[in-house]
């Protein structure tokens, strides 16, 4: 039986070949996490490339099926002199099968059109208060308002890039308040390289940029 799941998120995310500066990584865990100590999450995922398609993005995750659809394109975000970004929104489905027979990576790993992405990644929640207040929770509260950051090295076929990410939820009234206020009060902190418009896309874009 497969148990099916749809999420709505606002989305700003970055994308830069090499591993992830020591500055902007410092900066990362002493400003953004609870727990500066806390280990990084390393994990597998396994995606489609489909060339020339930015806006459709399919993976197997941990045993399951997730398929995101990019449904606007939003706001140019400004967030001070070195930071700009596009905003995005995305639904994403979630399939997972509880029989534990399909979404197996071994299953399509011999073909090649599915590629393997090594994550090695840092994240912390957000939780984002009615006057656009915010403050870091931990990740298994439950929260109705919020933004999750992450910042993660990726691997594929021996190529290094990096990542830096928001990905806000919540009523639908809100959510993009949540994104905007997640990211003014993280880089309120922020004094490193540029995160640059051009680097600012989702993740079928950088597939198709070293996957082709």
């Amino acid at each position: 039986m497969n148990n099916d799941l749809m999420l709505i998120s606002n989305e700003l995310r970055w994308f830069y070949p090499g591993y992830i500066p020591e500055n902007i990584q410092l900066w990362f865990q002493q400003n953004c996490l609870i727990d500066p100590l806390k280990s990084p999450e390393a994990r597998e995922d396994v995606y489609l490339y489909s060339p020339g398609c930015d806006y459709l993005g399919i993976k197997l995750r941990q045993g399951r099926l997730e398929v995101k659809w990019r449904q606007a394109e939003l706001a140019v975000m400004d967030l001070g002199e070195l930071v700009t970004g596009k905003a995005e929104k995305w639904g994403k489905w979630l399939c997972k099968d509880s029989q534990g027979e399909s979404f197996q990576p071994e299953m399509v790993l011999g073909n090649p059109v599915w590629v393997i992405v090594q994550k090695v990644r840092y994240s912390q929640l957000f939780q984002v208060f009615a006057d656009c207040s915010v403050a870091a929770v931990a990740t298994n509260e439950r929260i109705d308002n919020g933004c999750s950051i992450e910042i993660t090295n990726l691997t594929l076929r021996e190529n290094a890039w990096w990542s830096l990410a928001f990905e806000a939820f919540g009523e639908d009234s809100r959510i993009l308040e949540n994104l905007k206020a997640t990211a003014s009060h993280v880089f309120q902190t922020y004094q490193y390289s540029q995160l640059a418009i051009a680097h600012s896309y989702a993740y079928p874009h950088w597939l198709g940029i070293i996957a082709h």
